[in-house]
């Protein structure tokens, strides 16, 4: 950690309630910003931490807080065909927008922010609304085409809560979420402090937080996350049976998963019989209209593949020149 890193000191603005500022980020590096970041929840964790972000799962986020976290995939910054990219470039332009629309002045906060009665409870905001009674904070999002599906009816709950990490920090009254959606549409929404959720929220964070203070992994959610975890965390089996007949809970979930294996198999079954039946009835035609909707059956462009098999064959040398070692995973077989 660099010289950047100081001790909490309250902030001298009466409206902050006490809050903290814990580290300036006006030149620290992004390294040692993750670091600051793994000493307790941040706004963006918040989300994930209590189970209710789409897109990491809290078993996940447990990983990045201990530091079991090198195996998996992280966004790249400079890839410019991720949405992280964009979501930091365009970030002063929604900023910008936002002045302009709603005449409200907005300013830059370089510091990581803490909550003075919970130390673990960190918060980034992206700017500070200056000198307006009805909103303190400015919160901007960007949504390529299938991430604004997310924003049909508002604000989603991992953005949300978000947010209201944001305001128990601070001890700020409402915040303004500033979104474009599809590079072209920004939409304004308010979101106002509320005591009672915040301190729910508090309650299940620091119940995350226990986890991470006790190096103890958190229930596994049957998200692709939590998958990826998993098999993050334990990448190798030992060899060892493990006798779990004894054990009511287990077996349990041990007959369920068997059931649902089923169930999904004759699904699957059925869905093709289906299938197929309207295809029989179709036949060559393109589209089918039914009473509810519709279906397509078209024939995809024809495309040009390499067929490996038949190079080898004629140049044996390039499986030898060009081959890569890749490593083995655990296979999950159920009997």
């Amino acid at each position: 950690m660099n010289t950047h890193e100081s001790t909490s000191i309250p902030s001298n603005n009466k409206n902050n309630r006490g809050m903290l500022r814990l580290v300036s980020t006006k030149d620290l590096s992004r390294t040692d910003w993750l670091d600051v970041r793994k000493r307790g929840i941040g706004s963006s964790d918040s989300s994930a931490a209590i189970g209710l972000n789409p897109y990491k799962s809290p078993l996940e986020l447990w990983l990045e807080k201990t530091n079991r976290d090198q195996g998996l995939a992280k966004p790249n910054s400079d890839d410019d065909t991720a949405p992280v990219f964009w979501g930091v470039i365009l970030e002063p332009v929604v900023a910008s927008q936002y002045q302009r629309r709603t005449g409200n002045k907005v300013r830059k906060v370089n510091a990581v922010l803490q909550h003075q009665e919970h130390p673990w409870m960190l918060a980034n905001i992206d700017r500070e609304v200056i000198g307006s009674a009805e909103v303190q904070i400015l919160e901007c999002k960007t949504a390529g085409i299938n991430g604004a599906k997310l924003w049909r009816d508002g604000v989603p709950k991992y953005v949300e809560v978000q947010v209201m990490h944001q305001l128990a920090v601070t001890g700020k009254q409402a915040a303004d979420v500033a979104v474009l959606l599809g590079g072209q549409q920004l939409e304004v929404y308010r979101i106002e402090r509320d005591e009672i959720l915040i301190q729910k929220l508090i309650e299940l964070e620091q119940q995350f937080w226990r986890y991470v203070e006790t190096d103890t992994p958190p229930p596994a959610d049957g998200s692709d996350s939590a998958d990826q975890a998993l098999r993050l965390l334990y990448p190798e089996d030992n060899g060892v049976v493990t006798d779990f007949s004894e054990d009511q809970v287990l077996s349990q979930a041990y007959t369920e998963l068997k059931q649902v294996r089923l169930s999904l198999a004759e699904l699957g079954t059925q869905e093709s019989v289906l299938k197929q039946r309207l295809q029989e009835a179709m036949g060559p035609t393109t589209k089918a209209v039914f009473a509810e909707g519709s279906v397509t059956w078209k024939k995809a462009k024809d495309s040009v593949a390499l067929d490996l098999d038949a190079l080898l064959k004629a140049r044996p040398e390039l499986k030898t020149l060009y081959q890569t070692s890749k490593p083995g995973s655990r296979r999950f077989l159920v009997s």
